[in-house]
């Protein structure tokens, strides 16, 4: 497949896609019902509980369960069918909510209580955010891939600008209750939508891999990419600041402006009106600035309107500075998914999107807890300035963690065959040891080794173990790379997931080796003298722990 241009404008392109559309209109939906609940809760906690640690542990709650869970959920995305997850935390969100609304209309909700079902409402989401995200891939082609993704930060704003409002209607009409009632029912289109998508399946060649190993696998995956690792710092960084605005807006409204759930609707209404206007100006400023311009840009929006809304009394100058909020935050956070979904290919797609979920949300969750305690004790204003200085130091971040271009990745999979052995091997027969010789010249020395930098990187980044590179005392242009597989299927997988990308790096070597023919690979497994078989040998098949050398084939 080609190198995408990321920059491609239209987002409604991506609404061309039948399966992708109905998926974006219920969960539209389920987004005004989503929106609805979250002012009813935080609106019934101002009531119940006035203190502002506890206001501002409402948006915790709900945020840390994809700090502590998403990592799970990549894994298990990547591993099994996406669909059903999907179905299975929508569900499970469902039945929260009915039982939510259940406790409120009968008057037994306390605090600590409304905390655990919002809560269990966030542990739905986390399990529910990789596996949408990462399906998004699976209902529009990679080149619609941006759009299909400013197009969902759109349509969840698009309720954010209404919702909240009418959710505020709701709670000052018929109570928390009812919010909480109509939240659960918003379930139902998403639910029927994904019962009947039919998703194409691929042939799986491998074994899952179990829990462990495949979040392992990611982690790897994400501290051995450096565009991905920038990713994850700076939103990190955004959300702790980002999340003073949100999570302070009912104080906002009560203390700063002196209005009720009406005010408090209105005002998360201004946000998520900025919120789409700049989901809509995203494919415009994304043909004209990088990625980092547009984070920058975005931490600044963030700056700005956190001391304006600090400072003022008014309702209609708070809502403006939260406009200029919501844009902000809908850019940042609308890039770093683009950036992330385009930095990893297929097979760990969901892990790295799960991982990004955690930097970002993670810190969210840090930042209500840090700015709500901060407001109690300083006072609103001085919360909402500390997390502008915040994002002034993002700014700054950016200079060592740029984010990076993915406009010239190609992450479709290289196609690689397993070789035949001549000793009989298992998939769990292991530990496997693989070495590959080149012949260097002596002025492509400096190259070489610059070259090789990257390949230990690559290597390691797709598990492979023990990595070193080796050069022989008695024959100087004769170079050794060495490293470890656990098994012969950690082999076949390792280098299953080389991409077209990574390939410019084999080819760099390629044109570096000086030998007749390709560099001879030598694929040997360990064994122990006790281990070896007492008796004869296979006819025509090598000793155990004997090299199996084949100069056609890479490793």
């Amino acid at each position: 497949m080609a190198t995408i241009d990321t920059s491609r404008p239209g987002a409604m392109a991506s609404l061309q896609h039948p399966v992708f559309k109905a998926v974006w209109i219920a969960s539209l939906a389920s987004n005004f019902g989503g929106l609805i609940q979250s002012v009813g809760a935080s609106w019934m906690m101002t009531s119940i509980a006035p203190s502002a640690d506890m206001v501002a542990l409402v948006q915790a709650s709900t945020t840390l369960p994809i700090m502590l869970f998403s990592l799970a959920a990549g894994a298990i995305a990547d591993n099994l069918d996406r669909r059903r997850i999907m179905l299975a935390a929508q569900c499970f969100m469902l039945l929260v909510s009915l039982a939510l609304a259940g406790f409120a209309w009968a008057g037994w909700i306390s605090p600590w209580l409304l905390l655990v079902f919002t809560f269990l409402i966030g542990c739905g989401a986390a399990f529910n955010g990789p596996a949408w995200q990462a399906s998004v891939g699976d209902m529009v082609p990679r080149a619609d891939l941006p759009g299909a993704i400013a197009l969902n930060s759109m349509g969840f704003n698009i309720a954010r600008s209404v919702g909240p409002a009418i959710g505020g209607a709701i709670v000052a009409a018929a109570g928390a209750a009812t919010a909480f009632a109509i939240n659960a029912v918003s379930y139902l289109g998403l639910i029927l939508v994904l019962a009947r998508w039919r998703p194409e399946r691929h042939a799986r060649l491998l074994p899952r891999e179990s829990l462990g190993v495949a979040m392992a696998a990611g982690v790897r995956y994400a501290a051995m990419s450096p565009g991905i690792r920038a990713v994850l710092a700076r939103s990190l960084l955004f959300g702790v600041g980002a999340s003073a605005v949100p999570a302070l807006m009912p104080l906002m409204a009560r203390d700063l402006i002196g209005g009720g759930a009406l005010t408090f609707g209105l005002l998360l209404g201004a946000f998520g009106l900025g919120a789409v206007a700049g989901a809509v100006a995203s494919g415009p400023i994304r043909i004209r600035l990088s990625n980092e311009a547009i984070a920058r840009m975005a931490a600044l929006f963030f700056a700005l309107a956190g001391i304006v809304a600090g400072l003022s009394h008014a309702t209609l100058l708070t809502m403006a500075a939260l406009v200029i909020a919501g844009a902000g935050w809908v850019l940042a956070l609308s890039t770093f998914n683009v950036t992330i979904q385009l930095s990893a290919p297929r097979w760990v797609v969901a892990r790295a999107l799960s991982l990004y979920q955690m930097a970002a949300f993670g810190g969210m969750a840090l930042g209500s807890w840090l700015w709500g305690e901060t407001a109690h004790q300083w006072g609103i204003a001085a919360a909402l300035a500390g997390a502008a200085l915040l994002q002034l130091a993002g700014v700054i971040a950016g200079f060592w963690l740029s984010l990076p271009q993915t406009g010239g990745l190609n992450l479709d999979l290289r196609d690689w065959q397993e070789p035949e052995t001549a000793v009989a091997i298992e998939p769990r027969s292991g530990p496997v040891v693989i070495t590959i010789e080149y012949r260097i010249a002596p002025a492509d020395i400096l190259e070489f080794l610059t070259v090789m930098s990257e390949r230990r990187r690559i290597r390691r980044r797709d598990g492979a173990r023990h990595w070193t590179l080796l050069r022989d005392l008695g024959d100087p242009e004769l170079w050794v790379e060495r490293y470890h597989t656990p098994t012969w299927l950690d082999y076949v997988r390792h280098n299953q997931r080389r991409t077209q990308t990574d390939a410019i790096n084999s080819e760099r070597l390629l044109a570096l080796h000086r030998g007749p023919g390709k560099p001879v690979v030598h694929r040997m497994i360990e064994r122990q003298t006790g281990s070896l078989p007492a008796t004869g040998r296979t006819p025509g098949a090598r000793e155990i722990g004997e090299p199996l050398t084949d100069p056609t084939r890479g490793a």
